[in-house]
């Protein structure tokens, strides 16, 4: 054997193993679902039985025979009825008051804070995912670290040396990636702008094209279309580690009830037909979903039927390995701050859980410190 074919014969010996261990840990799936503008938690998972909320919410609070009751205090907002088969079936987690120490209250700054996963007086320049990809890379035969569907920037996936697209319109994307290669899209300048990456994604964007005729019926608009690309990248043999959805108009300062609804509708709807378009194609044991905002709302309700920028909020976590249940603590609305909820959980234990159980990585190093991720997952 000659030098050369020693030497690429013991490099390939050594990191076979470590090949390997990523590629089956990447296809564990990882879903974010970004609630643009800053859902209201507690109409979304209600205290229905603290006489308080009805107190701070004599027009907004969701009526009680309405609720849909998990226990006997917490319910869900009747639009989000779509999410209780997982309920029943203990394949739906809720996180109550999460948030973190000293909150921001601009949207900018806060969901700044939660894409980086830094403290409130820390400014970090790339995304939480794309730092452990950075440390723990996704095997290069990946058609992408990420995907940001339904949204022009990549949030936590932003990043040095991460390989993540942005898909804004994931229909046009699509049809344009499948012609892509290097000297097309020098000859492409719009997609090239649409990739922002180097050419070796552009090659593996042609990659991303899904053709799967699922029999699930996905729900119209753009959501619905963002999930259904979702399931496509899913079910595609090429694989990406990430994909963050984002369904965007919950700022509800004014005329919240109708508005909030319809979102919540949109979302319950396309958690539901994710769910089943990946049993469709075998992947929901091998899924976790997760949401996901700036911020919550205030308990309060102002004079324009509607809540102003808040803190600590409730957000849900699905998937076939998950552990239903409440998470976290309930609302403490008689222990305000500012007239704002404490936070009981820092967000990064929930990012602890994508990163150190479900990916069994090092989150310290993601995240820059230790949190106890939350008990969310059942054991393989």
């Amino acid at each position: 054997m000659k030098r050369r074919e020693f030497i690429a014969a013991t490099v390939g010996a050594i990191l076979a193993p470590r090949l390997a261990w990523a590629s089956a840990t990447y296809r564990r799936l990882l879903i974010l679902v970004e609630l643009k503008g800053g859902n209201d938690g507690l109409n979304t998972v209600v205290p229905y039985a603290d006489p308080r909320y009805y107190d701070l919410r004599p027009r907004l609070a969701i009526k009680r025979d309405e609720v849909l009751q998990l226990d006997g205090r917490t319910g869900l907002h009747p639009a989000l009825k779509p999410l209780l088969p997982l309920w029943q079936a203990g394949r739906l987690g809720i996180v109550q008051g999460l948030g973190y120490a000293a909150p921001n209250l601009s949207h900018f700054r806060s969901i700044e804070i939660w894409d980086t996963a830094s403290r409130s007086d820390q400014y970090l320049q790339d995304g939480w995912l794309a730092r452990a990809f950075a440390a723990n890379p996704v095997p290069r035969e990946f058609a992408a670290d990420g995907v940001s569907v339904g949204s022009a920037d990549l949030g936590p996936l932003a990043g040095t040396g991460a390989r993540a697209i942005a898909l804004n319109e994931p229909e046009s994307f699509l049809r344009q990636a499948r012609l892509a290669n290097p000297a097309g899209a020098k000859r492409n300048a719009a997609l090239t702008h649409i990739l922002k990456v180097e050419s070796d994604i552009v090659q593996a964007a042609s990659q991303l094209g899904g053709n799967v005729a699922f029999r699930t019926d996905f729900p119209r608009g753009p959501f619905g279309n963002a999930v259904r690309t979702a399931a496509q990248l899913a079910a595609n043999p090429a694989g990406v580690a990430a994909i963050r959805l984002s369904l965007g108009g919950f700022d509800t300062h004014q005329n919240q009830p109708n508005v909030h609804q319809r979102l919540l509708g949109e979302l319950a709807g396309g958690i539901a037909a994710l769910q089943s378009a990946l049993l469709e194609i075998g992947r929901w044991d091998s899924t976790l979903l997760m949401t996901y905002a700036e911020f919550g709302r205030r308990p309060q309700e102002n004079q324009s039927l509607g809540t102003d920028h808040g803190t600590a909020s409730a957000h849900f976590v699905a998937g076939g390995r998950v552990r239903g249940g409440l998470y976290g603590e309930p609302p403490r609305l008689d222990a305000l701050e500012g007239g704002n909820l404490r936070h009981a959980v820092d967000f990064r234990s929930l990012y602890a859980v994508a990163l150190g159980r479900w990916w069994e990585l090092d989150a310290a190093r993601a995240l820059g410190a230790r949190f106890a991720p939350l008990d969310l997952l059942k054991q393989v």
